[in-house]
């Protein structure tokens, strides 16, 4: 297999412009321990720090936690009215964030990096980096405050089992060869751990980690998301052209979920998805594609955003209203993905 290909990211349209190609560096380097983070280099604070690009928001409590571009991490603590630059000891792009509590909190991006925060969000230290891999980490999901897992380009997969300070590589854990990139990682419920990546690749593991099984899935073209619903077994996995699908059997059996936009089939690639506390799911994508479903993923509801702006990341903004990320920062948004008096939210 040639080593020198671009990784499928979780949102390609998105990033294309924002990303250089990646080198040929095989990810063989074992990863043993924490590394010190550089003296000295945090990300560059901006007042337009919220309008630049941003690939995942999440909840820290009620707090909302952002991360994008040049190590940006924004919170806010008003329901993404305003945003705060919080000091970042990278200016590394950051691709995903994971809190498992209203403290504590992991964030990972390009070379390798690991980011993690005791504090909701305000301040964060680096815990891990592999400058040899010259890959990205993709995603990043923590069973506790110790037990954690992060994925990404050609096959990564990083385990801690001691809240960080020390990540092992267990790549070998998956049947994986081909080193097809890992670009998400969720938690299905009364299941266990479901993985998506490129050319359609998906591993499922019932002891949350341990050991993992390939499973042969019903798409081989990239899939950027993998969402757990509130129904027992039951996931979605999603990506390019606007293909969307649902098992309720922990990934055994797939059924394709069709949908219909205004003007016929949508065919935006989707990257970003939330389970809201009433059990809706919202998903998010390319060309402004915003789609919510009300059954556990049986059936979607299509909105696309008159901007055409993609979108990466969606989660709820605490007052019936969603919070948005991708091109353009942050937007808060109708709980449909239609803008709040056409204003953006600011920094």
């Amino acid at each position: 297999m040639s080593r020198c290909r671009p990784p499928a990211f979780r949102n390609t349209a998105l990033l294309a412009t924002a990303l250089t190609l990646l080198g040929c560096a095989a990810l063989s380097a074992p990863v043993l321990a924490a590394e010190a983070p550089a003296d000295g280099v945090y990300s560059t604070e901006s007042a337009k720090a919220a309008k630049s690009l941003i690939l995942d928001v999440v909840h820290a409590g009620t707090r909302l936690v952002a991360v994008g571009d040049r190590g940006h991490i924004l919170y806010s603590d008003d329901q993404g009215k305003t945003w705060t630059q919080a000091k970042v000891p990278t200016r590394q792009l950051l691709t995903a964030v994971y809190f498992v509590d209203d403290r504590h909190g992991w964030a990972v991006g390009h070379d390798a990096q690991i980011l993690a925060s005791e504090d909701g969000g305000l301040t964060w230290s680096k815990q891990f980096e592999d400058l040899k891999r010259e890959a990205p980490l993709l995603d990043v999901w923590f069973q506790d405050v110790n037990h954690g897992v992060a994925v990404g380009a050609y096959g990564a997969l990083l385990e801690t089992t001691d809240g960080g300070k020390n990540w092992q590589d267990v790549s070998d854990r998956l049947d994986n060869q081909d080193q097809f990139h890992l670009n998400a990682i969720a938690a299905v419920k009364d299941a266990g751990l479901f993985i998506v990546g490129e050319q359609g690749s998906m591993f499922r593991s019932p002891d949350w980690g341990q050991t993992w099984e390939k499973i042969q899935g019903p798409y081989q073209g990239s899939l950027f998301g993998v969402i757990g619903t509130a129904q027992a077994q039951t996931l979605l996995a999603y990506g390019l052209r606007g293909n969307l699908y649902r098992s309720s059997d922990f990934g055994s059996t797939w059924q394709q979920v069709e949908l219909k936009a205004a003007r016929g089939a949508l065919e935006f690639g989707l990257s970003g998805a939330t389970l809201l506390a009433d059990g809706s799911i919202v998903i998010v994508g390319n060309g402004g594609s915003v789609i919510s479903s009300s059954d556990n993923g049986e059936t979607f509801s299509v909105f696309n955003r008159p901007d055409r702006i993609s979108l990466s990341s969606v989660t709820a903004a605490g007052d019936g209203n969603l919070i948005l990320t991708g091109q353009g920062g942050v937007h808060t948004t109708q709980p449909n993905g239609a803008e709040i008096n056409n204003k953006k939210a600011g920094l």
